[in-house]
């Protein structure tokens, strides 16, 4: 498809028009201009969903609207591997599946194998055709029965139980480190400064203390080799880590802009990582008390990068290489020694989940180093 913009005319526009419109974004009318109130409601529909808010509908954007306008029962499904079946309608039957005591997987809106398996057992418990698709008579089914669990999303609560049951030592813990781009992408090129270069020397330094600390801590990609977002997830989930963290910076048209911001996966529908929000809050707190960084929050979004892995995954954008307080700062590899601290005492936050914690910036190091020789012995 093409990326359209204001401006733009076609039977396409008229198509994204049609289906803004259909979700209650837009007033339906005929017309094929992509004008003012269409970027707006367009803006509107990207911050909903965690997209990036640019007012382009481009592959991400269409991908997400489109599944928009499906509910539950508007068309049936089926796990496809060749093209997998996405939409607001799959996540309608992962969260019923969810509150009937079926695990369904990670709610994404995504009909994989493991949406078909807890479909199928749900067809077999309820005397149903047993054929792993969601049609008219299945869609009945669930609509009928009441559900044994709400409040809550066990899939989600499974990740803090993992957290939990892992204990707080970091030795034999698995994180794979994700630095961005590389390759013939160097990411944002600014003053001498290459993202790719910065985001490969700072998940150098993390790993070495990671592993210091007896983490298992692989980095997912070579200094000269720059994967898709969706190899780089595979890579995590093939790897079994039970954490993922990728590392970028930024930039903007703006030199004002600045600052550290951590992103987790979050569908805008009401569900989010919990383990991957919990972390993204340490990895913020921690990285803006130690740097001086300003402090961007965090943010739920639907990135391939987040919704792919399989574990609690963050994405960081350490500082503006546009903005020249913050590039200075990134150019100095002592600063970058600092990031890298702060990043390890966050991961060492979580899993102690409150227990012998320490004011934010104050943990140090060698702090991480005594309780891990401690728990030892």
């Amino acid at each position: 498809m093409r990326v359209l913009r204001r401006g733009d005319v076609g039977d396409d526009v008229a198509e994204i028009r049609s289906m803004l419109a259909s979700i209650g974004l837009l007033r339906p009318d005929a017309g094929n201009l992509f004008d003012h109130e269409v970027e707006r409601a367009v803006r509107g529909f990207q911050q909903r969903r965690g997209l990036l808010i640019d007012g382009v509908v481009g592959p991400a954007t269409y991908h997400v609207l489109r599944g928009a306008t499906f509910h539950l029962g508007s068309r049936p499904l089926a796990y496809l591997i060749s093209s997998p079946v996405h939409g607001d309608d799959v996540f309608a039957l992962q969260d019923r599946l969810t509150e009937l005591g079926y695990d369904a997987g990670r709610p994404d809106g995504m009909f994989g194998p493991k949406t078909e398996q807890a479909l199928r057992s749900f067809q077999r418990d309820y005397g149903l055709v047993i054929d792993g698709i969601c049609g008219p008579a299945t869609v009945r089914a669930l609509r009928q029965l009441s559900p044994r669990a709400r409040g809550g999303r066990p899939v989600l609560l499974r990740e803090q139980e993992q957290v939990r049951q892992s204990g707080p030592r970091l030795r034999g813990k698995r994180i794979v480190i994700d630095p961005g781009h590389g390759g013939a992408d160097p990411g944002v090129e600014i003053g001498g400064l290459r993202e790719a270069d910065i985001v490969w020397d700072l998940a150098r330094r993390l790993e070495g203390r990671m592993k210091a600390t007896g983490m298992e801590a692989l980095i997912s990609r070579g200094p000269d080799h720059g994967p898709a977002e969706a190899e780089r997830a595979a890579f995590a989930n093939n790897a079994g880590a039970d954490l993922f963290l990728s590392l970028h910076c930024d930039r903007n048209s703006s030199p004002h802009a600045q600052g550290v911001a951590s992103f987790h996966w979050g569908n805008g529908l009401g569900t989010t990582s919990t383990v991957g929000e919990l972390l993204a809050g340490y990895l913020q707190r921690e990285v803006a008390a130690r740097t001086g960084l300003l402090d961007c929050r965090t943010h739920a979004k639907t990135w391939d990068i987040l919704r792919l892995t399989r574990c609690p995954a963050v994405r960081m954008e350490i500082g503006y290489l546009s903005n020249p307080g913050d590039r200075a700062k990134l150019s100095d590899p002592a600063f970058r020694d600092i990031v890298a601290e702060g990043i390890l005492i966050a991961v060492k936050r979580l899993y102690l989940l409150g227990e012998g914690d320490q004011p934010t910036g104050t943990f140090t190091f060698a702090d991480v180093l005594a309780h891990e020789l401690a728990k030892a012995e």
